[in-house]
């Protein structure tokens, strides 16, 4: 699925391949919507990709359940992804007129993803464009376990290559036009 978002999957391929996801909590999760991690336990690891945006892939903005991409800082600001990816929980028309890049689909276990603990909702960390994250930046896994430890976590990431998977035809339909 590297056609659909290059920039942004080389980025997550990356990290992933790196351990950088490792040891992480799922910091949001709003039942029906989206489930959100990618800030590291680490708060000088976080310190050091704050600052590591990458430029934005086109705008493929279907955001069917199961669809993932990664976050950003808000409208008129498409060059801010970093490290924090989304998973769609639900089919969520109204993430299509953002320019949020998907770069895949989940596969497989999504009941997983729609197990996770939902109880803090935007109260554990919210989104990027909230600005409510300074204290997992700074805080790390020993605040979110501190003040949220119901969150869930990912222990580990393993990048592997799944043969006999296509790749797409053609990228999600941009419901913008572009």
């Amino acid at each position: 699925m590297r056609a659909w978002g290059p920039i942004g999957a080389d980025r997550v391929y990356n990290l992933a391949r790196l351990g950088y996801y490792d040891d992480t909590r799922v910091h949001r999760v709003v039942r029906g919507y989206i489930a959100q991690w990618g800030l590291h336990g680490d708060p000088a690891v976080n310190a050091a990709w704050q600052s590591r945006t990458i430029a934005a892939d086109p705008p493929r903005s279907r955001h069917a359940r199961g669809t993932f991409a990664l976050a950003y800082a808000g409208p008129r600001r498409p060059d801010t992804r970093n490290t924090q990816l989304f998973v769609n929980l639900a089919d969520n028309a109204r993430n299509d007129a953002e320019p949020f890049t998907v770069l895949g689909t989940v596969v497989e276990g999504m009941a997983v993803l729609d197990s996770l603990y939902a109880g803090y909702g935007e109260r554990s960390g919210s989104g990027v464009r909230q600005g409510k994250q300074g204290p997992i930046e700074t805080g790390g896994n020993a605040y979110l376990d501190r003040e949220y430890p119901r969150l869930d976590r990912i222990l580990h990431v393993t990048v592997r290559e799944v043969r006999g998977a296509a790749e797409p035809t053609a990228p999600p339909r941009d419901v913008r036009g572009r």
